[in-house]
């Protein structure tokens, strides 16, 4: 079925009121550093531990995921738009000035209040996307952090509960 322009306008509109977490997907292509900033990242399975995320088909982490068969997701905090507009920017060398550590053999960013490293189990088409399912071989969080948010275009956090 083709979508007219105005079906893709009133969709996005729509989407953009789906308040999502704020993650950094990153890779390595040769001993490059590669990433991405994303939103469509969700839990999949308990048993075995997956999680599953989702990357336009034209992009460059998308081929970098596939090729290295590794990805990790790296949960952005409060505080962290900056960090989330670098690596959404179309740049080469997004990772200057940025901490991580890569001993899973995929770079995990320090700032990251949660970072998940996956092996690919899974790479299945999704229109003009490619859905990874990851098996986690690890992870890890900050206990007393909470997240960024993207809601309607823009960056939010949680509001305390009383």
């Amino acid at each position: 079925m083709t979508q007219t322009l105005d079906t893709t306008v009133v969709f996005r509109a729509a989407m953009s009121r789906l308040a999502t977490g704020v993650s950094v997907i990153t890779t390595r292509t040769g001993s490059s550093p590669v990433g991405m900033t994303a939103s469509a990242v969700s839990a999949l399975s308990l048993d075995p531990l997956q999680l599953l995320v989702c990357i336009g088909n034209h992009l460059f982490t998308r081929a970098a995921i596939a090729q290295h068969g590794r990805f990790a997701v790296n949960v952005l905090g409060e505080g962290s738009e900056l960090l989330a507009r670098n690596f959404a920017a179309s740049k080469p060398d997004k990772f200057t000035g940025v901490e991580t550590a890569d001993d899973h053999g995929v770079p995990v960013l320090k700032d990251a209040i949660a970072a998940f490293v996956c092996d690919v189990a899974e790479a299945l088409p999704g229109g003009d996307h490619t859905i990874f399912v990851g098996d986690v071989i690890h992870c890890e969080h900050r206990v007393d952090s909470r997240p960024l948010l993207y809601f309607a275009g823009g960056f939010g956090a949680l509001r305390a509960p009383h």
